[in-house]
């Protein structure tokens, strides 16, 4: 196994697909996280990766935002949603999707220019670190 960060060591078990539908309650389901940082500590990022065009479906949107409500109140949280063009037979870089929205201290927002997933990132923690 290789000690390389980041990079898929099991392909064959990255195309297995978990099935939420025996966890049902009523209307509620598990959603998945595409991503998660914690940055040294001191904040934490979540990215969301979506097919061009399409966004969250309503009841994962609002998971994202309660749980970066709720840890905005520990430390700075965001939520970056993305967007790729890949077919489904190729990889996603995820740094260099789009980010289509951002939640941040209680609002969706639209990032003024076109900015990717690494670069939306790199100005968070800017932020975060005061510099």
């Amino acid at each position: 196994m290789s000690d390389e960060r980041g990079v898929i060591h099991n392909r064959e078990r990255g195309k297995q697909i978990i099935d939420f539908s025996d966890l049902r309650h009523g209307t509620i389901t598990p959603t998945d996280i595409d991503g998660s940082i914690d940055w040294h500590n001191r904040a934490w990022v979540f990215t969301e990766y979506k097919v061009k065009g399409n966004e969250m479906p309503f009841g994962q949107r609002l998971f994202y935002e309660r749980l970066c409500n709720d840890l905005s109140q520990i430390k700075p949280t965001i939520v970056l949603e993305a967007y790729h063009e890949e077919p489904p037979t190729n990889d996603i870089g995820a740094g260099t999707c789009i980010v289509s929205r951002y939640y941040y201290r209680g609002n969706w927002r639209t990032p003024l220019e076109v900015t990717t997933v690494s670069e939306a990132i790199q100005k968070f923690y800017t932020i975060v670190d005061g510099f």
